[in-house]
């Protein structure tokens, strides 16, 4: 980490925008079909469609309006619409983009695997623990020459790989504690919701209200920080404790807050605090590491460090959501695959293991919430 000085951080190049890159001819462009296309798979459709090396050709939802609004944002409106998502996954896209309801990845993920297709999905792997199981199940059995991406962005994010790298490189000394928040307003003034849904029509429609088809925050709002600690960490942690409840909460089941700690190898333990009810103008979104010689703070904005000379700091050039897709067709335009299934339903497993421990009001082990 020599070379790293303020400096060097101020002159940092920034990040090729999408439409900076040079690519082949439009005919070569990897053709691309989003299962989903609600706020987030219209995010990634817009997102994609940028870059010169990516032609979005189809999209899938239950949906009428998604699908029109969708349309709007692509350079061409001229895709193939579906309603089932096994008719895209059968048609001539290279690679599918899958921003489905999490009570739905685990399925939507194996027919895509079973497909062939090179798969970007969203995060996380599944509400409970079965689900994430089948998704390590068809990772373990997929095609080694397909790309399987989850949406877990900080791991392409140049800030957070930066933070990583000067981790490694031993530069704050050994991690002694880790600690990691996410603090925002999202409770909307509503009446409570009725009981839970009674079929596959009132899933879909209130599904983020309810942890069996959302997961509860922890697990699909959080799962982004946990994911980060996962990697910066080494691996999952073996056993958690935590407290949580409802507040403000009136809709569904889920928390509006909540205090988990994991234990980590060599005796390293992560706190993370959650909350959904701050003041509408407060927000808070890190994870910090804090070692033997120095401090280390990433977020999806910034970095930052400090070894005792004062603290230095370096914005991100954009959302590192678009990082994460430019290194997805990246790999499938060089045929350098990876196969992130395993890790990335481990990570989804912390934050479970988390929730679990909140209902238990003690502490539980790694081993015991996957044999639940």
């Amino acid at each position: 980490m020599a070379k790293l000085s303020r400096r060097n951080l101020v002159q940092a190049a920034a990040i090729v925008p999408f439409q900076a890159i040079r690519s082949s001819a439009a005919n070569d462009a990897v053709k691309i079909g989003v299962v989903g296309v609600g706020n987030r798979g219209s995010y990634d459709a817009s997102t994609i469609a940028k870059d010169p090396r990516a032609r979005v050709t189809a999209l899938c939802d239950i949906s009428e309006q998604n699908i029109e609004s969708t349309k709007t944002k692509l350079p061409s409106a001229d895709v193939k619409v579906y309603k089932d998502y096994t008719d895209l996954l059968s048609s001539d896209v290279d690679a599918v983009i899958i921003a489905t309801p999490v009570f739905l990845h685990p399925e939507h993920f194996e027919a895509a695997v079973k497909s062939g297709k090179h798969i970007y999905i969203e995060k996380p792997a599944g509400a409970d623990v079965e689900g994430c199981k089948r998704v390590m199940r068809a990772a373990d059995g997929a095609n080694r020459k397909i790309n399987i991406t989850f949406g877990f962005q900080q791991r392409y994010g140049p800030v957070y790989q930066r933070a990583k790298q000067m981790l490694d490189s031993g530069a704050i000394g050994k991690v002694r504690e880790v600690h990691g928040q996410f603090l925002k307003n999202a409770i909307p003034r509503s009446e409570p919701t009725g009981p839970l849904p009674r079929n596959n029509q009132e899933k879909l429609r209130e599904w983020k209200l309810w942890r069996s088809t959302f997961g509860d925050v922890i697990v699909e709002t959080y799962c982004h920080n946990i994911d980060s600690i996962n990697w910066f960490m080494g691996g999952h942690p073996s056993k958690a404790y935590g407290t949580g409840g409802r507040t403000l909460q009136m809709r569904g089941d889920i928390m509006d807050h909540l205090n988990v700690t994991f234990d980590y190898a060599d005796k390293v333990q992560a706190t993370f605090v959650g909350s959904q009810m701050t003041p509408r103008f407060f927000r808070a979104n890190s994870e910090r590491y804090i070692g033997a010689n120095g401090v280390i703070e990433t977020a999806r904005e910034f970095w930052s460090y400090d070894v005792g000379k004062g603290p230095v700091s370096e914005k991100s050039a954009h959302d590192i959501t678009i990082d994460s897709l430019q290194a997805f067709l990246a790999r499938v335009q060089e045929g350098k695959p990876e196969n992130t299934g395993v890790r990335s339903a481990e990570s989804t497993l912390t934050t479970i293991l988390g929730r679990m421990a909140i209902d238990l009001h003690r502490e539980v082990t790694w081993e015991e919430m996957m044999n639940s």
